[in-house]
């Protein structure tokens, strides 16, 4: 099943963002081809990051839910929110 897992950062947290940013793109490519896509969101004035937005697959979702933990995103303290849902990819998807 595919997760979409939407991640709010906390206020004025865009410092610890940047700094734990290699090893965070570092556990995203050990998930190796689970990842379907994903990035920062930003603010509206689309000058500072305010989030993340990731597609990934996993089997359940605890397992979603366990894989994520071990973001160092999130595992530094930088999210507000994390809210990690079922997922079915529908347009644009190169498999259908």
């Amino acid at each position: 099943m595919l997760y979409a897992v939407l991640c709010l950062d906390k206020p004025n947290s865009e410092d610890l963002r940047i700094a734990t940013r290699d090893a965070h793109i570092v556990f995203l490519k050990s998930l190796g081809e689970a990842i379907k896509f994903g990035g920062p969101m930003f603010d509206d004035a689309e000058t500072g990051m305010i989030g993340s937005m990731i597609v990934f697959e996993a089997e359940t979702l605890e397992a979603a839910k366990d894989a994520m933990a071990g973001d160092p995103y999130a595992q530094a303290g930088l999210f507000a929110s994390v809210d990690i849902r079922p997922w079915k990819w529908t347009v644009g998807n190169p498999d259908a």
